[in-house]
């Protein structure tokens, strides 16, 4: 007899509505979902950014609201799907009250079930995940993209600046980047670094900064 499935595990819509902060460190150890239908993809999430327009000039939101952020200014818990470089989509988890725009962007995922790819960076954990603008709005405790509670042992969590927010002035300085340390698929580590430490052959020593 197939043994039954395991049902999800996902957050109650409050976790959403707490402290983008909160919700930034918290993601960390977290499985995001995608299920089309035919295929299932996990994986673990190991990096975060939190984003807490319209005050935050690295935000989106910070621009006011727009076509593009309108998502921001919604429910919590629900997905605001960019599209930036002519190429990457960027997926980020809408936080805080309805009407504040805040949002965690997630950067890297630790492979967990059926990612033949690399998700190491926020463009490449969209592409590997399938996940795309037609996600733009979508709830992320349905049935086809979501998020879910991990397994096993608390992550040991670091922080440093958000990546790539120079033109930000003073809030490129805030520390509201989150990793899980010794990860070696935080976005910063060097492939071969990745390789070993995966291996268990050394220990991981950069992961502060990052490209997608």
């Amino acid at each position: 007899m197939k043994p039954r499935a395991r049902p999800p595990r996902k957050p109650p819509r409050a976790f959403f509505e707490r402290s983008t902060l909160a919700i930034a460190r918290d993601l960390i150890g977290m499985h995001l979902v995608h299920d089309d239908g035919t295929r299932l993809r996990r994986g673990r999430i190991v990096e975060t950014e939190a984003y807490q327009g319209p005050r935050d000039l690295a935000a989106h939101s910070s621009r006011g609201r727009t076509a593009r952020t309108e998502v921001m200014f919604g429910a919590p818990g629900h997905a605001y799907v960019y599209f930036i470089y002519g190429f990457w989509n960027c997926l980020n988890v809408v936080t805080g009250a309805a009407g504040v725009p805040h949002a965690v962007l997630l950067r890297a995922l630790e492979p967990v079930a059926g990612l033949g790819e690399r998700a190491s960076g926020p463009g490449l954990l969209c592409r590997a995940m399938g996940i795309d603008r037609r996600f733009n709005g979508i709830d992320l405790l349905g049935d086809e993209l979501w998020l879910e509670a991990g397994h096993g042992a608390a992550p040991r969590l670091g922080r440093s600046a958000r990546i790539g927010v120079g033109y930000a002035g003073a809030w490129a300085l805030k520390r509201w980047r989150f990793f899980e340390r010794g990860s070696p698929y935080v976005s910063g580590v060097r492939p071969r670094a990745r390789s070993a430490a995966g291996a268990g052959r050394a220990p991981l020593r950069n992961n502060a900064r990052a490209r997608t």
